[in-house]
């Protein structure tokens, strides 16, 4: 799969893609992350692709004219002649939808994503109505730009491509995969720790046993998750 960011700030994302499973999955050729300045796209001496709004307000906004460029500039780039990428234009700003589990797995049915880092005050609508298919959020809260919620959506996504973590049952047992459903507790050596101790049953070998302990711990632990977030 193919991942292009664009952003003000691309060198942002070389330490986190430069790393563990990341890293792998791009030297295996599984996944490629390529970033684009925004700035490279702007009409002017000064490279500037933010304005005060219409109607006044606070703050500056992302510009029609060199997104929309940076956008078309990556969707129009293919492997060869021949082939046309799948592909899935995403903008983040705080008022998108908030990106959930099962938008990371409806991801990786494209080929290719572009993620578009808002900043400031948020973008010109017209990029928004005019070339981007959706726009997510990673919480109900305001961030200083888009470039943490594109690495969260890399990771989240890249993770459930075949052979990116290796074991294929990392993604088969874990909190979300069935939505709104949160794991079971987990626990390694040693079996004992300051008195604290591993529970029993996992430690007894019955793996029927065990089924049905981690199914009455993951709704524990669901119930716990809800109760939380209506606080």
């Amino acid at each position: 799969m193919h991942f292009d960011i664009i952003s003000l700030f691309p060198e942002s994302f070389t330490s986190y893609f430069g790393v563990s499973i990341l890293k792998r999955a791009q030297e295996d050729g599984l996944i490629t992350v390529s970033t684009h300045n925004l700035r490279d796209f702007a009409h002017d001496k000064h490279k500037t692709v933010d304005d005060t709004p219409y109607g006044g307000g606070a703050g500056m906004l992302l510009k029609v004219e060199p997104l929309a460029e940076a956008i078309e500039s990556v969707d129009n780039r293919q492997p060869t002649d021949s082939e046309k990428l799948k592909t899935r234009i995403i903008l983040f700003s705080a008022k998108g939808k908030v990106f959930t589990q099962s938008d990371a797995r409806r991801l990786i049915s494209y080929d290719r994503l572009v993620l578009v880092c808002g900043r400031y005050e948020g973008v010109d609508e017209r990029v928004t109505e005019y070339f981007i298919d959706e726009e997510f959020s990673i919480g109900e809260y305001v961030l200083t730009g888009g470039e943490l919620p594109a690495m969260i959506v890399v990771d989240a996504v890249a993770r459930l491509i075949s052979g990116v973590l290796g074991n294929r049952e990392s993604t088969e047992e874990e909190s979300h995969t069935e939505e709104g459903i949160v794991e079971y507790p987990q626990y390694t050596k040693p079996e004992d720790f300051r008195g604290y101790r591993v529970p029993e049953v996992l430690l007894s070998g019955h793996h029927g046993n065990i089924l049905k302990w981690r199914k009455e711990e993951s709704k524990k632990e669901t119930a716990k998750h809800t109760r939380k977030s209506l606080q």
